[in-house]
């Protein structure tokens, strides 16, 4: 393959993934104009159309989709290889990006980074907050977080976090004038603080367990966050009900500041693991972020 071909296909994989010709020529460092004629040109080529253009949209055709699905995992496994061959022999340096849970980020990715960040100057960390099981290869992340260690075959996970605790809380001055639930189902009588999911743009259902009975609550409140920390806040604030880690919630239990609820139905939940592709080698830099996030027991 020429190298005009190849940055030609990298050039259209950028276009493909953002869907602006604007944000692709800007990351790509060339004018609009050039671009625009780089995928013309490949177009012509190839003797199909890869893109429907209008003034104010950019779309994949059949072939373009087509095409940029074959391209995203080849393009990605030859940017590591060729990122581990610079590397080779060198200290660790460069970007790594993760994509996490913002509760993962807080407790257990900043903490163990932070000291990493300082012994190598080079490495660069990105922490996406987000709550989707993303797609990390299509989106060009060299790793993601997730509850359990259960991932995709051409992934790896390692565990990087211990099991944990979901609790529902509420302040005292929410609860003073109202009956304490007995069972999940009395959650329908609660303002409850709502999480929203990138997925579908559903609310999350509360999860719970006892004596080995689960079930799933879908619960009602005036306030909708995506974000754990504004969750928990807003409990803290007296506006309802939360659902929120346990390590989150337990310095304002033992405060005073809330009250556990429905405790003996807390779920147990397998800890973090981070995922990632399973490549024969690795950037230096992604292989030292693992060993410090993977999970030793104490």
């Amino acid at each position: 393959m020429a190298h005009e071909n190849l940055n030609d296909l990298r050039a259209f994989q950028i276009v493909a993934r953002e869907k602006n010709f604007t944000r692709a020529a800007a990351q790509l460092g060339i004018s609009r104009s050039g671009l625009s004629h780089a995928i013309t040109a490949l177009e012509a080529r190839l003797g199909v159309r890869l893109l429907t253009r209008t003034t104010r949209s950019v779309s994949l055709t059949e072939a373009g989709m087509r095409l940029y699905n074959r391209l995203m995992p080849m393009l990605s496994e030859l940017d590591s290889e060729l990122a581990s061959l610079r590397a080779m022999g060198e200290k660790p340096a460069g970007a790594v990006r993760i994509t996490a849970h913002d509760h993962a980020i807080a407790s257990v990715l900043w903490p163990r980074l932070q000291p990493l960040l300082k012994r190598y100057p080079d490495i660069h960390i990105e922490l996406s907050v987000d709550y989707a099981l993303t797609d990390i290869v299509a989106q060009q992340f060299d790793a993601g977080v997730r509850v359990g260690n259960v991932v995709d075959k051409d992934m790896i996970a390692v565990r990087i976090g211990p099991d944990f605790h979901m609790a529902v809380v509420g302040s005292p001055d929410y609860l003073q004038d109202k009956k304490m639930p007995e069972t999940p189902a009395d959650l329908t009588e609660h303002q409850c603080i709502n999480l929203r999911l990138p997925t579908r743009g559903g609310l999350y259902a509360w999860d719970f367990e006892k004596e080995g009975k689960t079930l799933s609550v879908r619960v009602q409140g005036q306030t909708v966050f995506n974000n754990t920390f504004l969750m928990l806040q807003a409990a803290l604030d007296g506006t309802g009900l939360a659902y929120v880690p346990l390590d989150l919630a337990q310095k304002h239990i033992e405060a005073g500041q809330l009250l556990p609820v429905l405790k003996e139905w807390w779920p147990h939940f397998p800890g973090y693991h981070l995922y990632y592709a399973n490549r024969r080698q690795m950037m230096p830099a992604l292989v030292e972020v693992i060993n410090a996030l993977r999970y030793r027991e104490a």
